[in-house]
């Protein structure tokens, strides 16, 4: 059997020089036979009538003029030299014309083979460069990779939410498909986030290479949203929104119910938080009740708009409604939920601080001894610099003001870490502390402000928690710096977008309009289609209309 390369390859194209040549001499042969043949016919025993009174020593020409007196034999000489020119002229005419013609088409051969792209001729650049595929410019692709990178991550958030209803509806049991399908394209956009992680510190460096790295994150990314598409159909029946309007109505409105009665209690927790803690402390949640209350109010809107549309038999435009108060609802959630945890987290971190402390000082008791890989007076900086953290630490645990726990931990980590043995598990436990809550706080923050987060701050995210999930206890403070980085370039983002959750003093505004400021919930404008389960092919399925 034929190999499927040498199938696939263009056949060669037969040659033609071997043809031309036959021409050419076929020609030339024909050429030659017109030639020859004249003088073959022509008669030399044409009588002529001589005068005895010429001399015989006159000239030729002389001699046949004279010879030839007119109205006898001159006539017939005459006639047949002309003859005779005229059979010769012919031959000639017809062998440049077959010469030409050989030449013509030698010539136009060359050119051809010079200029042609198929297997077996080199292509002229001029021509090769209009025939050939190109292929897209690296700064074309860098910025798709960067785009599409972007739209997945987005594709996973909105789904995740559409599946988190599904799943209060039907049952864990119901939607296990769609959670599958929704980990493989998270697998497969980390993997990406991770190639784009790479190609950024320079690896690989080639420039081959690099393109081909390009093309790999282009290629997962499209997989992410190929992966929820393909399984958005059997989610669309799952939740049958349109013909079990009045269950999916009251799930969601439940839902809201229990929000709407948390956000005062979130409010007291906040502001306990801002008299326990400094000011830092909460500075990642500072605004969230305000910005739940205006998503509050924009579902309010848009479940009244789906009850209403129900009563009168408008399925589909119920449908619309009730997906866009759930996607408020959802963030909402985010924002709650999000004050909470870190009331949590602090309380955890201010009882974790004595004993940081600790066992920081126990690694850096003999770390002069025991330290071997860094020279001895680089041991001696870090051991001064790591007494005096642990003293400004402890000045604030004793001063009875109020300091923000996490940071303390989180200094304490930093300080002692290029000493550290690892003898102390206290020092990895607070490690954890710090960087899991700094983690989830840039996470929250990316979901509920997705419109405006570029790619830099997701794939900064998405390293932080790569490192926290797989890495080591000694990796932990570098998947908080990452975390912390991300939140910074995920709030310079959405200034320089706009924040559609602050007014023109910057702060939360405390009514719908102002906090959407056009932009609803994933980036999409209340006339155009909500997120839902699914890729670019399906996510919009679904639309909504403010009118």
């Amino acid at each position: 059997m034929t190999s499927s390369l040498i199938r696939g390859r263009p056949r060669r194209t037969r040659s033609h020089i071997p043809v031309r040549v036959a021409h050419a001499v076929a020609g030339g042969a024909v050429g030659i036979a017109w030639l020859v043949l004249p003088g073959m016919t022509i008669s030399t025993n044409v009588p002529v009538a001589i005068s005895r009174d010429l001399p015989v020593t006159a000239s030729a020409g002389t001699f046949v003029s004279a010879a030839a007196p007119e109205g006898e034999g001159g006539s017939d000489v005459s006639d047949t030299s002309d003859a005779s020119v005229a059979d010769l002229a012919l031959p000639l005419v017809v062998l440049g014309a077959v010469g030409a013609l050989a030449g013509y088409g030698y010539v136009r051969r060359t050119r051809r083979a010079r200029t042609r792209t198929t297997p077996g001729g080199s292509a002229h650049p001029a021509h090769s460069a209009s025939a050939a595929p190109t292929t897209p410019p690296v700064t074309d692709l860098d910025e798709q990779s960067r785009s599409l990178l972007t739209e997945a991550d987005n594709w996973i958030r909105t789904s995740r939410e559409d599946l988190d209803f599904a799943e209060a509806r039907a049952g864990s049991t119901a939607v296990a498909p769609f959670a599958q399908a929704l980990r493989d394209a998270e697998s497969e956009l980390s993997a990406a986030f991770r190639i784009r992680q790479q190609y950024d510190a320079g690896i690989p460096a080639d420039k081959a290479s690099r393109h081909h790295a390009l093309a790999g994150i282009v290629g997962r990314c499209q997989e992410v949203g190929r992966r929820l598409d393909s399984e958005a159909p059997a989610f669309d029946r799952l939740r049958a929104l349109e013909g079990q309007l009045a269950e999916a109505l009251e799930t969601a409105e439940t839902r809201f119910r229990e929000l709407a009665g948390r956000v005062g209690t979130t409010e007291v927790v906040l502001a306990d938080l801002g008299r326990r803690y400094a000011s830092s402390a909460s500075a990642a949640v500072t605004g969230y009740p305000e910005q739940a209350k205006d998503r509050l109010v924009f579902a309010t809107t848009h479940l009244n708009q789906a009850r209403q549309a129900s009563d009168r038999g408008e399925a589909e435009r119920a449908a619309n409604d009730l997906r866009a108060a759930e996607g408020a609802v959802s963030q909402a959630t985010v924002l709650i939920t999000g004050v909470d945890r870190l009331a949590a987290e602090l309380e955890e971190a201010a009882a974790l601080v004595p004993a940081a402390l600790t066992g920081a000082e126990a690694e850096i008791a003999d770390a002069g001894t025991r330290v071997t890989d860094m020279p001895p007076g680089e041991v001696r900086t870090t051991v001064l610099h790591a007494n005096a953290v642990l003293a400004a630490v402890r000045v604030e645990l004793t001063s009875g003001q109020p300091y923000d726990p996490l940071d303390s931990l989180r200094r304490i980590v930093r300080a002692v870490t290029p000493v550290a043995t690892g003898r102390s598990g206290v020092l990895a436990t607070a490690a954890l502390c710090a960087a899991r809550s700094t983690t989830t706080a840039a996470a929250d923050f990316v979901t509920t402000h997705r419109a405006a987060v570029g790619a830099t701050a997701r794939l900064h995210l998405a390293e932080a928690e790569r490192v926290l999930a797989t890495g080591t206890p000694e990796d932990r403070p570098r998947a908080d710096e990452l975390a912390q980085r991300a939140r910074e370039i995920a709030e310079q983002d959405v200034r320089t977008h706009g924040n559609p959750h602050a007014g023109a003093d910057g702060h939360a505004s405390g009514t719908a309009g102002a906090v959407l400021g056009g932009i609803l919930l994933d980036g999409t404008s209340p006339a155009s289609p909500a997120g839902s389960f699914g890729g670019p092919e399906t996510r919009g399925r679904r639309g909504f209309s403010a009118t």
